[in-house]
């Protein structure tokens, strides 16, 4: 079975989120599994394509019409396998040379120049893969052009699945720009709308073969709320799958990880990351002997981010400074300021690094007793599992993959410790809840270990997604 992904992201090659992290580790178990699995991407300037370290050969040239503006395009193949599967990179001068992913004015243009790109391409291929497995809107309309576009009659027969990483955000746009878009039947064009605007991601589900969720828990909130996708959602059902994300065990493990200052295992998890925590506590002029709570991610609402400087700030006064925070994350200019702010009255307690830094992240998640999610959208969520793999207490709200991954320490075999509003009331509740757990040092360690012998890897995620495939035939 040959299976070709296509992302806007790819980690290490392009990393946002979750996305990236998903894209990059999917694909490699899939093939450890016995099936062919292929990338392709756009090539932005990153520093994986731009530092010369690795090597790329040209497979495909083309050229392609996005409404009255002409542009060649070039499909380079990684040679040396250096993800574990075949990576492909389309690269359009003038649209996706660029040095970030998204935000761009033209984004719209940009991710629809991608995917007439990739499928111009696939309609050269001698072969056909038996699936395409798009992730996310920025893909959303290949299930659409493949089923409807006259010029991929040939593709029409080829399975297409979706993957809903995040519903909230769906890539809509006017029907002004609907000469951008291939030439096909004009009677199909409700395919493409949903709410008077074409809408990628509710074409996407009302084309692919089947669709499906980050986690069994997200899948069922989308039919209660999806950012107006209810009704489609509900009408498509029957196509409908929750399959749990997985982490790559292979690179997020403290016993081998390069990234993080002692590395350790559960055995010597306690003496482990005592010594990552000292580093980390110097480098950021923080106590080592108080309980550490971390947040790492993007500094946006859906995580609950707005939230974080009135909850350090209520948390430190509240617990009369016995306890510090650190923060590594971009997005929202206004908390990013609100955290530097927060940082004036308490830097003795608190610090925050505004930024992108993997290998930081990795440093965090050894050293740090706790990590916080207070997320308002959580589809799937990898930074809980990441923590427990490195044996950091979650500290999670209620909602999506959350739930399905973390099982709160006051019930049996508990994991962590969950909350259900995304306030700051119930953050500290259950910040309060950890200062009592961190005192009680056997139910702490206990509570530690059974949290970093959870198994999270992708094989039987690999496999739940190679027998949805295998349905389809």
């Amino acid at each position: 079975m040959e299976i070709l992904h296509v992302s806007a992201e790819c980690y290490p090659v392009a990393k946002v989120g979750g996305l990236g992290d998903v894209v990059g580790a999917l694909p490699k178990y899939q093939y450890e599994a016995g099936a062919i699995a292929k990338v392709v991407m756009p090539a932005y300037r990153t520093p994986f394509r731009e530092n010369g370290q690795n090597s790329f050969e040209l497979v495909h040239q083309g050229g392609l019409w996005l409404g009255h503006d002409w542009y060649h395009f070039n499909v380079w193949k990684e040679s040396n396998n250096v993800l574990g599967f075949d990576l492909y990179q389309v690269d359009i001068p003038g649209l996706l040379d660029t040095a970030g992913v998204y935000g761009y004015m033209n984004d719209t243009e940009r991710f629809l120049a991608f995917q007439v790109a990739v499928l111009d391409w696939l309609n050269e291929w001698q072969h056909q893969p038996d699936v395409i497995h798009c992730h996310d809107h920025h893909t959303g309309l290949i299930p659409f052009l493949v089923q409807y576009a006259y010029k991929y009659k040939r593709l029409k027969d080829i399975s297409t699945v979706v993957t809903i990483h995040n519903a909230q955000y769906q890539g809509q746009f006017g029907w002004n720009k609907l000469y951008l878009i291939p030439t096909f039947d004009l009677w199909k064009s409700g395919m493409l709308d949903w709410n008077g605007a074409i809408n990628p991601l509710a074409s996407a589900i009302k084309c692919c073969w089947r669709f499906n969720t980050v986690s069994p828990s997200y899948m069922e909130e989308l039919f209660h709320s999806a950012n107006g996708l209810e009704l489609l959602l509900s009408a498509e059902r029957s196509k409908a799958r929750g399959i749990l994300n997985g982490i790559d065990d292979k690179v997020w493990n403290p016993a081998k990880d390069p990234m993080i200052n002692t590395r350790y295992g559960i055995k010597d998890v306690a003496k482990g990351k005592k010594a990552n925590k000292e580093a980390l506590c110097e480098t950021f002029e923080l106590d080592p002997e108080l309980p550490l709570f971390v947040f790492i991610g993007r500094l946006v609402v859906d995580k609950g981010a707005d939230l974080l400087p009135e909850i350090i700030g209520r948390a430190l006064a509240e617990h009369h400074g016995k306890l510090n925070f650190l923060v590594l994350g971009s997005g929202d200019a206004h908390t990013e300021w609100m955290l530097q702010q927060t940082r004036a009255y308490a830097d003795e307690h608190f610090n925050v690094y505004i930024g992108y830094n993997e290998t930081l992240s990795h440093q965090l998640y050894a050293g740090a007793d706790y990590l916080l999610m207070p997320s308002r959208v959580e589809p799937c969520g990898l930074n809980q599992m990441y923590a427990m793999r490195y044996g950091t207490i979650p500290i999670v709200r209620t909602t999506g993959g959350l739930i399905d991954t973390v099982t709160d320490f006051g019930d049996e075999g508990g994991t962590g410790i969950r909350f259900f509003h995304a306030t700051a009331g119930d953050v500290l509740h259950a910040i309060g809840r950890a200062l009592e757990l961190s005192a009680t040092k056997t139910k702490f360690s206990k509570i530690r270990k059974a949290a970093m012998q959870q198994d999270h890897s992708w094989d039987k995620a690999a496999e739940q997604y190679i027998d949805l495939y295998t349905s389809l035939k």
